[in-house]
C-alpha cells in the first residue's frame, strides 16, 4: 500500500500546481486566479499569503501521508 500512497500525493501535489492554470485560464475565481492577478499587478503580500496557503496545505498532506505510512506498516515508526 505503500506506493500507492505515495503515488496518490504525488497526484495530489500535481493537480495543486495545475489548478492555479486552469482557474486562470477558464476565469475561474479561486486562490490560482488570485495569485497570477497578483504576480501580474507585482502585489507581492497577496503573492506570499497565497504562497503560505498552498505550502501549508501541500505540508499537511505529507504529514497525513507519512501517518498512513505508520499506520498501514508497523515496521514504520513515526
Amino acid at each position: 500500500m505503500n506506493p500507492v500512497i505515495t503515488s496518490i500525493s504525488g497526484w495530489f501535489a500535481s493537480m495543486m500546481a495545475g489548478v492555479i492554470f486552469v482557474e486562470y485560464i477558464f476565469g475561474w475565481k479561486g486562490l490560482g486566479y488570485v495569485l497570477v492577478n497578483a504576480l501580474q499587478n507585482f502585489d507581492l503580500p497577496v503573492v506570499m499569503g497565497a504562497v503560505l496557503v498552498i505550502s501549508i496545505v501541500f505540508i499537511i498532506v505529507n504529514l497525513i501521508v507519512d501517518i498512513l505510512y505508520s499506520w498501514l506498516d508497523p515496521r514504520i515508526r513515526i
